[in-house]
C-alpha cells in the first residue's frame, strides 16, 4: 500500500503540478488516473464536496484543491522547499497562486471560447493579468528566484497547455514580444528534465482542447 497516492487526469494542468511538487520532494507516490466521465468510487469519497481532482491521498487522508495540496506536501516534506521562509514573501506567493489561477488559467480558457470582437476584448483581459506576472519576474530568474518553487509550479501550465490552447483557438497571449520575461521564463521551465518528464502528450492536449471547444461552442449556439 502506497503511504501518498495522488487521484489526477493525466492531461489536467492541476494535478501536473502536484507530481512535479512530489517529484522536487523525492517523494514516491502512486498515481490514480481517474475517468472523469465516470467517476470512481474513490474519488468520490475522497472530495465529495467537488468531485474533482487532483486529491492527494497521504495515509487514506484526502486533500483537496491543487494550491492547498502544493502547501500541504511543502509543509510535510521539508527538503527542496517550495514556498519561501518569510511570512510576507510567502503571504505574496500565495497571492499571486490564486491570482494566476483564477484570472489566467480561466482567463485564457473564455478567451479561447470567445469569437469575433468578444475573443479581442477576452484577449486583451487576460493579457492584462500576464502583465502582472511578467512584473513579478523582474531580475530573477524563477518567480521562486534562483531555483524553481511554488508559483512556478502553479504557472507551470504556461509554457505547454496554454501554447496548445493557443494554437486550437488561434490567439497569441504569450510572446516574446509581450512578454518578454515571462516567454524566457516558460522555456527555461519547460526543459527542465524533472518538469519534462511530467507533460502530457501535446497531441494529447490538442484533441482534448479541441474537442473542449467544440463542445462549448455547440452549447452555446444551442442556447441562442
Amino acid at each position: 500500500m502506497a503511504e501518498v497516492k495522488v487521484i489526477g487526469a493525466s492531461l489536467s494542468l492541476f494535478c501536473t503540478r502536484i507530481e512535479w511538487a512530489l517529484k522536487l520532494k523525492g517523494v514516491e507516490y502512486e498515481y490514480i488516473e481517474e475517468d472523469l466521465k465516470n467517476k470512481s468510487h474513490i474519488l468520490v469519497n475522497s472530495n465529495p464536496v467537488h468531485k474533482k481532482v487532483p486529491v492527494l491521498l497521504h495515509c487514506d487522508k484526502p486533500i483537496c484543491e491543487s494550491l492547498l495540496i502544493l502547501e500541504y506536501i511543502d509543509e510535510v516534506w521539508k527538503d527542496n522547499p517550495l514556498l519561501p521562509q518569510d511570512p510576507y514573501q510567502k503571504a505574496i506567493a500565495r497571492f499571486w497562486a490564486k491570482f494566476a489561477d483564477e484570472k489566467c488559467v480561466m482567463g485564457a480558457w473564455g478567451a479561447c471560447q470567445a469569437e469575433g470582437e468578444e475573443k479581442e476584448k477576452a484577449v486583451e483581459s487576460v493579457a492584462e493579468s500576464f502583465a502582472f506576472l511578467e512584473k513579478q519576474l523582474e531580475g530573477n530568474k524563477y518567480f521562486g528566484g534562483e531555483e524553481i518553487g511554488f508559483l512556478d509550479l502553479v504557472l507551470g501550465w504556461i509554457p505547454h497547455w496554454l501554447n496548445v490552447m493557443e494554437q486550437v483557438a488561434d490567439m497569441k497571449l504569450v510572446d516574446a514580444d509581450n512578454f518578454p520575461l515571462l516567454h524566457e521564463w516558460a522555456q527555461r521551465f519547460i526543459q527542465l528534465p524533472l518538469i519534462k518528464g511530467c507533460l502530457p502528450p501535446r497531441e494529447n492536449l490538442v484533441n482534448y482542447f479541441t474537442a473542449s471547444l467544440t463542445y462549448m461552442r455547440s452549447l452555446k449556439a444551442n442556447n441562442h
